[in-house]
């Protein structure tokens, strides 16, 4: 087989011509034009769509096909027109019925007739450039029924006025407007927009316009709200009932600037019911629906912001300056902190945790907290009470919510360095009087003030509980190398680090001839453990339990100053004692003696002695005896020690010491930052120190530029005198 000669076909064309009959297309298209008729007279059952599709593909190939074509437009233009009369002449409500009844018989028929004309439609039709015969048969229905004179108005009108009665409460036929809309989408976008979308929101447009108005006249914020949202709702729902999806941004659009953004400044300021209104009475359904709907417009969210910014401002500024409020440092901070949880369960409720209005929260609390010099202050003693006795029989989940919030409030003070002061002495006064309700509170709070500030801002607190637990280990080895000590007046000693507590001025007095030998015995033995250490009793920060039996044989337990124990003693051996006499038995400063005293004398209920004369203040002349007639319903009297009337000299000389303690800081911030940096003009370095103590406090820039001037002074900086515009310059070697 292989050895066989391979051999080529061809196929050749006939070599004689094929003669077609003239009258061919005639007949062809009359039999075709017929059927086409009988489609839109709905007969098409009778007809062979097998010959009908033969006939019109032999049309075209003997080059009949513009002949095919014209014809098609022909007779289906005739056709239409006969349809358009048929609508026209339809009244009232079935004149849309009979529009989508004639649309839906076109579409069949077209289908019918695309189907026929198939081959056309594949092959002269693309050769030609000319409309493909679906769209061709949507472009006549467009030209010869929607644009027609007599049904192009009336069919706007008739959708404008349905959606009307239906945004008035009527019930309209969804169906047939969803038909009626898909035609118009059917046959183009442009024709959608042109003939129903743009004049659809113009009248919309106008319809929210005026109704707004009407309901801005009528209805208070809260309702106004309520009713944008529905029809705002309502919109959305018609989109999704029978309207092009892409209408609803244009339709929202619509109803959003109309109903929200024209009257955004009217609602928030309206009379008795606007923003402020809400956020008073705790309106969080009302301020929710204000957020989304204000969301939804340029600057609606700004202008809800700025409004609670303004009123949260001038309610806080009221807060903290109102005289009345100071007198209760603890109902102050209470009240801001039930503010701040006010505000707080509205951002969450209501404004769904918007970040942008936590900050306005958090700027504006950091605003007016520190409109009050004494705010550091206030949140000390806050904390104070709480660990004192705020805190008891309070779950260990509720103690870190309390310290959480206070540290929220921490936080927002600039002064830092202020509350820090503050709280070392409330810490001191509660460690050393045994007062707190809680150790784990305690270290809680100084472990959330390590993170919030540093080690460096909490060191010295950590070491005033380090004391007081070596303090503790001291006393069980100072009694159990003294057991002979047992029957006689017990004595506590708290061993404090110089430096790690409040500074305390030193004031001695005379103790009872017992007690003093009680104490030497401890310094004896303290010295003796511990090497290069120097003691330093401060008596005026002492307590004392002492008992005593008065007229009757009445016995009681007197808790009372290491001052007022010194007093009472001394009336063992002495009925009668003058002031003098007191005096000089007790070496206890002039101011302390009166006001310890005063507390034992002057004071109902706790008056364990009487004086001569009688009288509300203590004189040099007056004369003291045992009260035989005192009574307490207690066993146990605590009495107190009258509070001196004027600021006491630690607290004014802290004041007074504030910058100059901060002066240290400040000169170690610029050389840290002169160091890393090297050279640096003069306002950046402000604005580094700045940014470095922001954590400590905000540091005032005349202070800074005061400091920095004196730095360079002090230490061998050479440089032109300082300006503005300066360059400061860090020479190689010093440290």
């Amino acid at each position: 087989m292989s050895n066989q000669k391979k051999r080529n076909f061809q196929i050749e064309a006939f070599k004689h011509r094929v003669v077609v009959d003239p009258k061919y297309a005639d007949k062809t298209w009359k039999i075709l034009e017929h059927a086409i008729h009988e489609i839109y007279n709905h007969n098409a059952s009778g007809l062979s769509f097998e010959e009908l599709y033969r006939n019109a593909y032999n049309m075209v190939l003997h080059k009949f096909g513009e002949k095919l074509y014209s014809g098609l437009v022909s007779t289906m233009t005739s056709h239409l027109k006969e349809i358009s009369k048929s609508i026209e002449a339809a009244q009232g409500d079935s004149f849309l019925e009979e529009l989508n009844r004639k649309w839906n018989d076109h579409n069949k028929a077209l289908q019918m007739i695309r189907d026929i004309l198939m081959y056309m439609d594949r092959t002269y039709i693309p050769s030609t450039h000319k409309t493909p015969v679906h769209e061709l048969g949507l472009n006549l229905w467009r030209d010869n029924i929607i644009h027609s004179s007599k049904i192009q108005t009336r069919l706007l009108n008739t959708l404008l006025e349905l959606v009307h009665r239906e945004r008035t409460g009527e019930v309209i036929d969804r169906g047939l407007m969803r038909n009626i809309i898909k035609m118009l989408m059917d046959l183009g976008s442009l024709v959608y927009q042109e003939d129903f979308e743009k004049p659809f929101l113009e009248v919309s447009a106008e319809f929210y316009k005026v109704e707004s108005q009407e309901f801005i006249e009528c209805c208070d914020c809260g309702e106004y709200l309520k009713k944008a949202e529905k029809r705002l709702n309502e919109e959305i729902e018609r989109v999704t009932h029978y309207l092009d999806a892409k209408s609803e941004v244009k339709i929202t659009n619509v109803v959003e600037k109309e109903m929200i953004a024209n009257h955004m400044l009217s609602l928030v300021h309206m009379e008795n019911s606007g923003l402020v209104n809400m956020l008073l009475d705790d309106k969080y359904e009302d301020l929710g629906r204000m957020y989304n709907l204000f969301r939804r417009v340029p600057n609606g969210l700004l202008t809800i912001r700025e409004v609670m910014t303004s009123h949260l401002r001038e309610t806080g500024k009221q807060l903290v300056t109102d005289p009345e409020r100071l007198k209760d440092p603890v109902e102050f901070v209470q009240r801001l902190l039930d503010e701040k949880d006010k505000y707080d369960s509205i951002i969450s409720l209501a404004f769904s945790n918007d970040k942008t209005f936590q900050n306005a929260l958090n700027s504006s609390f950091e605003y007016f907290i520190n409109l009050n010099a004494r705010s550091p202050e206030f949140i000390s003693l806050f904390v104070d009470d709480k660990l004192r006795k705020g805190l008891k029989g309070v779950s260990e989940e509720d103690v870190e919510v309390i310290l959480d919030k206070v540290m929220m409030l921490f936080r927002y003070l600039q002064e830092k360095d202020v509350f820090e002061k503050y709280y070392k002495q409330h810490l001191a006064k509660r460690l050393l009087s045994g007062k707190t309700v809680s150790d784990d509170a305690e270290r809680s709070l100084i472990v959330k003030l390590k993170t919030e500030c540093g080690y460096q801002f909490t060191s010295k607190l950590e070491g005033m509980f380090t004391d007081m637990k070596t303090s503790q280990d001291t006393m069980q080895g100072f009694y159990a190398s003294h057991p002979e000590l047992g029957d006689g007046p017990t004595l506590v000693v708290q061993v404090l680090t110089t430096g790690s507590w409040p500074t305390q001025p030193n004031v001695t007095c005379n103790l009872p001839a017992e007690m003093s030998a009680l104490c030497e015995k401890f310094r004896s033995y303290y010295l003796g453990t511990h090497t290069g250490r120097r003691l330093s009793w401060q008596t005026n920060m002492g307590t004392a339990d002492v008992k005593a039996t008065f007229g009757k044989g009445q016995k009681h337990e007197l808790n009372v100053s290491t001052f007022q124990m010194c007093v009472l003693m001394l009336f063992n051996n002495a009925d009668r004692l003058s002031y003098k006499e007191i005096e000089q038995a007790t070496e206890i400063p002039a101011s302390d003696l009166k006001r310890c005293l005063q507390s034992m004398a002057c004071v109902k209920g706790k008056n364990v002695l009487r004086k001569e004369p009688m009288s509300k203040d203590i004189g040099e002349e007056d004369a003291f005896f045992v009260n035989d007639k005192f009574t307490s319903k207690f066993y146990k009297v605590k009495i107190g020690t009258v509070v001196a009337q004027k600021e006491s000299e630690p607290e004014k000389q802290e004041t007074r010491q504030r910058e100059e303690d901060r002066k240290p800081q400040i000169e170690a911030a610029i050389v840290r930052i002169m160091k890393s940096r090297r050279v640096l003009d003069h306002n950046n370095i402000i604005a580094e120190v700045t940014k470095q103590l922001q954590s400590r406090f905000l540091a005032n820039p005349r202070r800074l530029r005061n400091v920095l001037s004196l730095l360079l002074n002090e230490i061998s900086w050479r440089g032109i005198p300082l300006t503005e515009n300066c360059t400061v310059i860090l020479l190689e070697g010093i440290a």
